[in-house]
Parts: structure tokens; C-alpha cells; sequence
């Protein structure tokens, strides 16, 4: 019985065609922020804050034998409406793109208004503090102080009036800090934004990304080696090359070097994210952040199908919504998983690749999907008998 099977299945698996058509659309609920890829294209329109961005098009991808087809400059990669340099998604409304303040205010200008990118502007009775934030101002409060009825400010000790503003009070360091440092608090001083401390050298620029062949001058100011230069709308310093390259620099004209957290890929020329071998049922969007396709849910190590149905002691789910055996991975609808690990029907059903039907149902389920019906079939025969030997995919 169990030659006659394997004949049988392996003389269905001949008429198997090599590639499958999925007639799934490409979706996306990514708005922005997605990777770290450059700025592609620009459609400022009449309030110049909204622009066009190429993604890799894997992003969108909703299933694992769904196509990947993107309308950007090649099929590998998809055009995605932005916000431009400068602004942000509103809190309120997804769909609108604000100005942003968080580069010289923490707080992103709260207690303010944020008139244009990076031009924070306090409410009356506040005012910006050194870190940038909007604070109240005399006579509501005093920062560190305390308000005379006259409206001035008079600082807690280790505190000193302001001299620009006058109106709140900043940490006062005995001694003059270092190079590229400020007073934090009373006697303490810290590298300033932008700048962090090394063992050697002090307070030193960031740069994020790195400079590639380049040195960090400034905070995410590059100065490049000679021989060396920068790509528009690029803060990496690289050798002349024909590829993309995105989360890498360029080593040669045809070589990428790639970033922590990211692997070259042929498609695009760049580096996508890496997720490991945990992300089978997902797409990487990140460095170790998955995105699971429809029907999965992420549990730690990966994706995992989503069943609304208990599948029994014996069986657990193996695809989306579709419950199976444990032990030998045999997909079971409508039916139990014995001990064994094989598909049990109800009295007078029988078993048909995944699942129980009756007789007369057999001939109307071959002829209404050959495709479906293909997929499944192979499957089956790599459960059941391919997984006792050695096939190369």
C-alpha cells in the first residue's frame, strides 16, 4: 500500500509546474521610518512637506509565495508617500505631516509651537531652557528657583540666573567644563548633545550612521579621506560604485560593505536588515525586528500560524488557520491527529491531502483549484515519504 501511494503521488508531483501565481496584492501599514533608505524622489507640491520614498518592496510582502512587484525605479523596490527632512507625522492625524522640533528640543517644543523644522517658539509665560525644553518662567514658576512678586527669579544654591534670558536658572560647575561639555548639575559636567566620552580623547562627535571612509568632525558631520566622497542625500563617505549600497558604504565600485544588523542582498544593491533564522514567516524590516505575513503572530523565536480552533492533543497549527499533527506535520481539517501522528476522519468521511470529506466531494476538489490542489500534494508527499530521504530543494 505504501509503494502504491508513493507511485501515485510522485506521478502527480511530474505535472507540477516550478513556479506558482499568487494574485495577492502588495499592502503596507508602514508610513515612515521603515529601514534607514535614502530619499528618492521629491514631491514637495504646494505645502512642501510631503515627499516619495523607495522602500525594498519585500516589505509589503503578505505571504511567503506572494509575488514581489514594487512600482518604484525596479520591481525590488516600492514608492511610499513621506513626510520630507524636517517634518514628522502628526500624533492626531496619520495623514499629515508637521513640523519638527525634536532635534533642538527634547520634548519636541512642547509648551510651544514648533512654526518650522527645528524653530521651537514657547508659549507666553515660557521660555527654553539650555536643554532646549520650554519651561515655565516667573511669575508662574522658576526652574530651580523660586518667583519674587516683582517677577524676578531668585535660584536655589549650586544655580545661577541665566544671563541671556533671565528668566530661569541653570546648574553652576565651580570649575570650567571641558572641550565639547556642559554643566548638567551643581558641580557636574557631561558631554554635550551630540558628543560622547571616550577613555582618551574626551567628549568626541557622533556620528550616526558611521562615516564609512571618513572622519566624524561634528556631530553627523563627516569629512572624508582622500579619494573618498559623499553621494547626494548621504552622510557616508565611499569609493565610486554603481550600486545602491543603503545601510553600507561602498569599499570598492563594486562591493558593499555592510552595517551591523544588515546583509547585502542581490535585488536591491543594498543591506536589509537581519533577522537571523527567525523571521521564516515574516519579513525583516529591521535589525532582529520581523514583521510576520498574515495569519502568524510573533512568538519568541519567530512567527507563528494562527489557529481559532483548538487542534486537539495530538495536533497543533501548522499553517493559518489550518490544524495538523504534531508528530509528523500531516495537516488534519475537520478530523483528529492520533497518537501516530496521522489524520483520523469521522465515520464516513474520508482523508484527502489536508483534510476530511466525503466520496462524491473528491473529483469537484481536484478539478476546482489544479493549483491549490498541486501545492498541497507536494506538501503531503514531503510530510509523509520525502522527509525519509534526502531531496535537494
Amino acid at each position: 500500500m505504501f509503494v502504491v501511494f508513493a507511485i501515485f503521488l510522485f506521478t502527480a508531483l511530474s505535472a507540477v509546474t516550478t513556479e506558482e501565481q499568487n494574485t495577492e496584492q502588495l499592502y503596507g501599514d508602514i508610513y515612515y521610518e521603515i529601514g534607514s533608505f535614502s530619499l528618492r524622489y521629491n514631491d514637495l507640491g504646494e505645502s512642501g512637506n510631503r515627499c516619495l520614498r523607495e522602500v525594498p518592496a519585500r516589505y509589503f510582502q503578505t505571504a511567503p509565495d506572494a509575488p514581489i512587484i514594487g512600482n518604484g525605479s525596479t520591481v525590488h523596490w516600492q514608492r511610499i508617500e513621506v513626510c520630507c527632512e524636517g517634518y514628522t507625522r502628526s500624533r492626531f492625524d496619520r495623514e499629515q505631516c508637521v513640523p519638527d522640533c525634536s532635534a533642538v528640543s527634547p520634548s519636541n517644543c512642547r509648551n510651544g509651537f514648533c512654526r518650522a523644522p527645528n524653530q521651537c517658539e514657547c508659549f507666553a509665560e515660557f521660555v527654553r531652557n539650555q536643554r532646549g525644553e520650554c519651561v515655565h518662567t516667573c511669575p508662574i514658576a522658576c526652574e530651580y528657583g523660586r518667583c519674587f512678586l516683582n517677577g524676578t527669579c531668585q535660584c536655589d544654591p549650586g544655580y545661577t540666573l541665566d544671563l541671556e534670558t533671565r528668566k530661569y536658572c541653570r546648574p553652576k560647575c565651580p570649575q570650567k567644563c571641558g572641550t565639547h561639555q556642559e554643566c548638567i548639575a551643581p558641580g557636574r559636567c557631561a558631554c554635550a548633545e551630540g558628543y560622547k566620552m571616550t577613555p582618551d580623547l574626551g567628549c568626541q562627535p557622533v556620528c550616526i550612521p558611521d562615516c564609512g571612509h571618513g572622519k566624524c568632525v561634528g556631530p553627523n558631520k563627516c569629512e572624508c579621506f582622500q579619494g573618498y566622497h559623499k553621494r547626494p542625500l548621504r552622510n557616508v563617505c565611499e569609493a565610486d560604485c554603481y550600486i545602491s549600497c543603503e545601510n553600507g558604504f561602498c569599499e570598492s565600485r563594486n562591493n558593499c560593505q555592510c552595517r551591523d544588523g544588515y546583509k547585502y542582498d542581490v535585488d536591491t544593491t543594498s543591506c536589509l536588515p537581519d533577522c537571523g533564522d527567525s523571521c521564516r514567516d515574516g519579513v525583516c524590516i529591521g535589525p532582529g525586528v520581523c514583521k510576520c505575513f498574515e495569519g502568524y503572530e510573533y512568538r519568541e523565536p519567530g512567527c507563528e500560524p494562527i489557529c481559532k480552533t483548538n487542534c486537539g492533543y495530538y495536533g497543533e497549527c501548522l499553517e493559518p488557520g489550518v490544524c495538523g499533527c504534531r508528530r509528523t506535520g500531516q495537516l488534519c481539517r475537520s478530523g483528529i491527529c492520533d497518537p501516530s501522528g496521522h489524520c483520523v476522519c469521522p465515520i464516513a468521511l474520508t482523508h484527502y491531502i489536508d483534510r476530511c470529506v466525503e466520496m462524491n466531494q473528491l473529483y469537484e476538489l481536484v478539478s476546482a483549484n489544479e493549483q491549490d490542489f498541486n501545492r498541497l500534494l507536494r506538501r503531503e508527499f514531503k510530510t509523509l515519504i520525502g522527509r525519509h530521504f534526502l531531496f535537494k530543494q
